[in-house]
């Protein structure tokens, strides 16, 4: 049992410290993304986000995410998206399977604006 024990721990550890590691997004010359970041650019335009946060997310009727997500954690983010902001006008996605399945790279794309690496809303997949 001990046995068994130690190599789940041990698994368990090698995972987490294998998605540490693991990028968040990458870019290469500020708007080359990889495929899940694109993913995340795919849904974000399918959900039609920036009717409210604008074509580069620096805001209209919705707040600029490029600054929001600055100091929003992704648990907020998720909460947020999943469950909305009605108060403010912001609808929820948690019935979006598009949006639902797709919340990590979404995320990580928009994150991606925040940090700066992507330097222009439009993003294309790097090539190989």
């Amino acid at each position: 049992m001990f046995r068994n024990t130690f190599i789940g721990l041990s698994l368990l550890a090698a995972t987490t410290a294998f998605a540490q590691q693991t990028p968040l997004y990458t870019v290469v010359d500020g708007y080359k993304v990889d495929e899940n970041t694109m993913k995340g650019f795919r849904t974000w335009r399918a959900a039609a986000c920036d009717r409210c946060h604008g074509a580069n997310q620096e805001g209209m009727v919705g707040p600029s995410l490029v600054n929001s997500l600055k100091t929003l954690t992704k648990e907020e983010f998720v909460k947020t998206v999943r469950d909305g902001r009605l108060d403010k006008g912001m609808q929820s996605f948690g019935t979006s399977q598009q949006v639902m399945d797709n919340m990590d790279h979404l995320y990580a794309y928009l994150k991606g604006r925040s940090d700066g690496a992507i330097t222009r809303a439009k993003v294309e997949p790097i090539q190989k």
